[in-house]
This record gives C-alpha cells, structure tokens and sequence, in this order.
C-alpha cells in the first residue's frame, strides 16, 4: 500500500511516499481502508521526536474510512461500516489526566496517511452522516481536544465570555464553533485581518489584533475563560485578560514553551490555570454526539492527494491556514 513514510533523516527531510506492508487486524482489532486523513501539528512534531535511527513510520492521527477486516474476538463493529477513527488509545474513560500507557495514532505506532491502517476496534467510530468523507477525516485529534479543554477542563456555560487567542488552527476553530453553539459570547484574536474577518463570519463577537493592545481593543472588559494554544507569545496577554478567578486552559505552545508568570499578581487574582491534551475515548462520544446533534462541520483549508505531501506538510508549517489540511486517499 501507498503511505507517507518517515525514515533514516530528521525532520521534513525524512518523508518519502513509499510502499509498505498491509496490516492485518489481531484480537480486538479491525483493518480501516481509508478514504480521507487530516494533519495537525502534533504531525509535524512527530517528525523530531521519531529519530533516523528508529523504523520506518507511517504518519498521521486522523482519518475515516471503511472496516475491511475485522480480527478475532471483534463483535462492535462489522466489515463495510463507515468509521471515524478516535486517535487517542489506551485512554477510555474520563479522568483528570489521561493514564499510564496512553498513546496517539501515528507515534509509536503506524498512522492514517496510508492506504489501510489497523486499530482496536473500540477507536472505529460510526462515521456522523452529515460529514463527507473530507471533513470525516480530519476531524477527530482536534474536535476532542477542543472539546475537552472547552467543556470538561473550562466548564463552558453560556453566560461566559472566552477569549480565543490565535484564531485559524483546526482546533481553535472547533472551540469558537462548540462555543457559539452553547451560546457563550466569543472573542478571537490574530495578526491577519482576513482570518479575523473568517472568525466574525463563523459568529465570533469580535476579533481583535493580536499584535495591538488586547485591553484597549476589548475597551477593558475581562472574560471569564481564555483557551491558550499559542504559549509564550501571548500567554501574558491572555492572561491580563482575565477577570478575577477567572480560568486559563492551555494546551498547546506554538509560540514557545516557556513563560515569565508574575506570581504575585497570579495569587492576587484567585485565577485559574488548567493544562490538558487530547481526551478520553469517553469525551470523543460525547463530542461526536455534540457534533451530530448541533451538525458542525469542521473548515478545511485544502485537501491533497498522498503524493503532494510535500505541499501539505509545507503549508502546515506556514500556519497561516484557517482549519484543516488533509489528504484525500480513495
């Protein structure tokens, strides 16, 4: 089968499409034929944290497609259901931190840019039918970690306003949607004017600058919860945002890791700091459920075929898409 391969170099460098081995599913497990597969920038991590020296890798984490083998002992699922693959393993049930051994399609193990991939059966999930197959696949690691970090780790309700910094991310961009559907009032910020612009379309109630002054753009109000994925570029801003007692969830660091915190000003505040990632195999059906309830389609940047991989890893790199980038692979 045709699959996106890392091997032998660090980095970008180490991609080739290439031939490998159909799996075939064991005890518990079943053997997806993808149709569609969506990147995210844990994809782009991966390819530093697999070394040259380690086996062949087949990347990605999301995908959709259709059960063609099913292993001994699989009795949920049945060959021909159209399934949405859950990226999170070992993690089922709802939790303050996800467990000991928990791990992500697409590092250790093979991922979805590929012809077929073989998971457990409990991570094939009936495909919502008012998904294509392109929105399908790119929508499982980034709608549950928005959803986790909006709805258990934030405790969304709708008389909250949260500030979304760095609007355009596929997961950002699920939260702002989550957001608006319980009825929460939203503010976006970014540095491009057309991705403000997009956001206000989407229903954010204002977008600001990122690069001006937040406080005098927001004429000094303070929100009830920030969701930071940027890190240190905005932390502080994000942070001066916040009311006293407010919440600041954070689960990513695009922008760097490490952050001047005045302590002081913390501790005077009564804020809130909670770190999350990705979610429980529990949360992903309550967000599925969310999801066909409401019927929230993911914003697709571009879709490519395997052999432009070299396009698409380049543009997500950029960061200057608004959603998602994926593959079409069927």
């Amino acid at each position: 089968m045709k699959a996106i391969v890392h091997e032998g170099k660090a980095g970008m460098a180490g991609l080739s499409l290439r031939e490998m081995e159909v799996g075939q599913p064991g005890q518990g497990e079943v053997r997806v034929k993808l149709k569609t597969a969506g990147m995210n920038h844990r994809d782009l991590f991966v390819l530093h944290r697999h070394k040259p020296t380690d086996p062949p890798l087949i990347i990605g984490s999301d995908g959709a497609g259709i059960i063609d083998a099913v292993g001994e002992g699989v009795t949920s699922v049945s060959i021909g259901d159209e399934v949405i693959i859950n990226p999170g393993l070992g993690w089922m049930e709802k939790s303050d931190a996800p467990p000991e051994g928990f791990d992500i399609v697409g590092l250790p193990g093979h991922g979805t840019f590929a012809e077929y991939i073989v998971i457990p059966a409990e991570n094939a999930i009936p495909r919502p039918e008012h998904l294509i197959w392109e929105e399908a696949g790119v929508f499982g690691l980034a709608a549950l970690t928005g959803y986790r970090a909006l709805f258990t780790r934030g405790k969304i309700t709708p008389d909250m306003t949260i500030l979304l910094p760095g609007v355009g991310s596929g997961v950002i961009t699920f939260i702002l949607k989550f957001a608006k559907t319980v009825g929460a009032t939203v503010y976006v910020t970014s540095r491009s004017e057309e991705k403000r612009q997009r956001a206000l379309e989407l229903g954010a109630d204002k977008a600001i600058d990122s690069d001006g002054d937040w406080n005098e753009q927001l004429s000094g109000e303070k929100v009830d919860l920030v969701i930071e994925s940027v890190g240190a570029a905005t932390f502080s801003k994000s942070l001066g945002q916040l009311r006293p007692g407010g919440t600041i969830v954070t689960f990513g660091a695009s922008a760097g890791d490490e952050i001047n915190l005045d302590l002081r000003s913390f501790f005077y505040g009564q804020y809130n700091m909670l770190g999350t990632t990705m979610g429980s195999a529990e949360e992903f059906k309550e967000m599925i459920e969310f999801v066909k309830k409401h019927k929230i389609k993911p914003e697709i940047e571009a879709i490519f075929p395997l052999s432009k991989y070299e396009i698409a890893f380049n543009r997500l790199e950029e960061a200057e898409q608004f959603g998602k980038v994926g593959f079409l692979i069927d």
